[in-house]
């Protein structure tokens, strides 16, 4: 995800708390069994400089109070594992709407980090739209500084006196990039050429543009899990055509041999409203990987821009745009160009401009009084 990515990226260079949303011990039970109900250390070393904390919360999230009474408890609990790595609070990144600890943990700078438009993530995730609207307001009003992930986004947080931020999200280019040495993954059996769509199989995917191109003949891999609020039977059902393989889920760490011996990374997205306000990590994920990309024209994709970047918007135009990046072949030039795009937008490139827009220049892990969880 995102915000773990960006949270790496801002330990190589400030010390980080990663605050978890609240953890409820009925949560636990339910996924894990009675015997997860007995809590683990909150407080987790994930590596030098980055510490992970899962605050104790009520459980039922979406009934009327409940997220205003667990963002209270959770700052509790924040500030006591501050005291207890004897470390100040120098700024508060905030990027969880309806749990917010912004504020309340004495921080030097508070910050809202808005990473999509969460009146849009609201109705996929069974959220209140306005409940969501109210949130968002109230966090931006709060904020010394507002952090926008997305054009669209920064947009639509403009006020008098406010100009949000604008820093998209980054990609992990280092870890993308082994896709030029490695092997592609065994179990891909398909003929070359084909596509590649990476991701949760879901109400966001517009299914028409990937039928279109399996009709013409286009061939295409699935890395990813059917999305719950996904529609299973239509993806099993483009994943029985021939030429079409689906691998299922696939470990982060895994991902790049997938792409290996793709010709063409796809962002065949609809139009939803939290669509137009996101930030399709893949993108540059593909880019990474040496792929062009082939996309509808979302803000994020023509924000990104360049030659490797093929937007449409229609099956037609789509499976056009896709065929001829697979007729076209890659070249070392050509992968090299993009694996180059993909690192200027590094997740460590992000994190340098997220500190220096909240007043952290530099690199404090050596001044660092922060001490690692005992």
């Amino acid at each position: 995800m995102a915000d773990q990515q960006l949270a790496a990226a801002l330990a190589r260079r400030f010390p980080v708390l990663y605050v978890e949303p609240p953890e409820s011990a009925a949560t636990r039970i339910r996924t894990g069994g009675a015997k997860s109900a007995v809590r683990r250390d909150p407080l987790e070393l994930l590596e030098p400089g980055l510490i992970r904390f899962t605050p104790e919360g009520l459980p039922g999230l979406s009934r009327p109070g409940i997220g205003a009474l667990n963002a209270r408890l959770s700052a509790v609990q924040v500030r006591a594992a501050l005291r207890r790595l004897r470390a100040r609070p120098m700024a508060c990144l905030e990027g969880n709407v309806m749990v917010p600890v912004m504020g309340r943990i004495s921080e030097c700078a508070k910050a809202y980090w808005a990473q999509d438009d969460a009146e849009g993530m609201a109705p996929l995730i069974g959220g209140r739209v306005q409940a969501y609207a109210r949130a968002t307001r109230r966090l931006a009003e709060k904020a010394d500084i507002v952090i926008a992930a997305n054009p669209v986004v920064a947009k639509s947080l403009e006020a008098p006196g406010r100009t949000p931020l604008l820093i998209p999200f980054g990609c992990d280019a280092a870890h993308f990039s082994t896709a030029r040495d490695a092997l592609p993954a065994a179990e891909i059996h398909l003929a070359h050429p084909y596509a590649v769509f990476m991701g949760h199989l879901g109400e966001r995917i517009e299914l028409p543009l990937l039928e279109r191109l399996v009709d013409d003949g286009g061939r295409l891999l699935l890395v990813g899990p059917v999305h719950p609020r996904g529609d299973a039977a239509a993806f099993h059902a483009l994943a029985r055509r021939a030429g079409v393989q689906w691998v299922g889920a696939v470990g982060f760490e895994r991902l790049p041999t997938y792409l290996t011996g793709a010709a063409v990374g796809l962002v065949p997205y609809n139009r939803s409203r939290f669509n137009l306000g996101s930030f399709p990590l893949k993108a540059l994920e593909y880019l990474a990987a040496g792929l062009p990309v082939v996309a509808t024209p979302l803000p994020a994709m023509s924000w990104i821009g360049g030659p490797d970047v093929h937007m449409a918007n229609t099956p037609e135009l789509f499976s056009a745009a896709v065929r001829a990046a697979m007729t076209a072949g890659r070249d070392d030039a050509s992968d090299e160009r993009r694996r180059s795009l993909a690192r200027a937008h590094s997740w460590d490139a992000r994190a340098l401009s997220v500190l220096r827009a909240i007043g952290l220049t530099g690199s404090a892990r050596l001044d660092s009084k922060a001490k690692e969880p005992s």
